[in-house]
């Protein structure tokens, strides 16, 4: 059976590049949510253990992958001169 809505899910992994059963991404009916969620958790899945996040829709990659270990924790703007 086909779904009626696309399913948009992210597939964590861990240091290694195993895949992880906990912690799981809910599932989202759009990509815009998808992203949405991880960039407000994206902290949280790095202190669980998630090394690296890729978006899946209905099963298939949709993104490259994304290092949560390589995100700076703060991100400064320098003032113009």
């Amino acid at each position: 059976m086909t779904a009626l809505h696309p399913q948009w899910a992210w597939e964590l992994a861990g240091a290694s590049g195993e895949v992880l059963d906990r912690p799981l991404s809910p599932v989202f009916g759009t990509r815009y949510d998808a992203e949405e969620w991880l960039g407000a958790h994206w902290r949280t899945l790095r202190d669980q253990g998630a090394r690296t996040v890729v978006l899946r829709n209905d099963g298939a990659l949709v993104a490259p992958a994304y290092d949560l270990g390589a995100v700076p924790e703060q991100v400064t703007v320098r003032p113009r001169d």
